[in-house]
């Protein structure tokens, strides 16, 4: 099984917005492919900085703009662990939940889900249907931990 560092870096850019219905752009090849260089997480405002270290000619709200949309076609996946603003990461493309450390953001997908039984037995005690869920699982790394 691939690790998750390859499965970003095997990403094409192109391939993965047709494969989520985007028109592809020249900007949002480009932030897709500075998300497949991140191996955790990153804010708008860092990718935009990044960008712009490298030479990109791009403006924040268009960043913005190509993370909004490419999180809404599920292209990638949008963390709230940071407080105030929204963190964005290229993930694999099965269904998967993130441990997030709330130290040095590392971010790690968990693969398995176990959880539909026990949602969709929530849901209906309550008279609702589940359509889809996400987890993101906060909290402190080893190497934090141990530092």
């Amino acid at each position: 099984m691939p690790t998750e560092a390859q499965v970003r870096a095997a990403v094409r850019p192109g391939e993965l917005l047709g494969r989520c219905g985007i028109r592809v752009t020249r900007q949002r090849l480009q932030v897709i492919e500075e998300l497949a260089r991140e191996p955790n997480d990153v804010t708008a405002q860092q990718l935009f900085e990044r960008l712009r270290a490298r030479g990109v000619t791009i403006g924040l709200a268009t960043v913005y703009r190509a993370l909004s949309l490419l999180t809404e076609r599920g292209a990638i996946d949008a963390l709230t662990h940071h407080t105030g603003e929204l963190c964005y990461r290229l993930c694999g493309d099965q269904h998967h939940h993130h441990l997030v450390c709330s130290e040095c953001h590392r971010v790690i997908e968990l693969a398995h889900c176990d959880l539909e039984q026990w949602i969709s037995a929530n849901a209906a005690r309550h008279g609702f249907t589940a359509t889809t869920h996400q987890v993101e699982i906060v909290g402190v790394c080893a190497d934090c931990r141990s530092s």
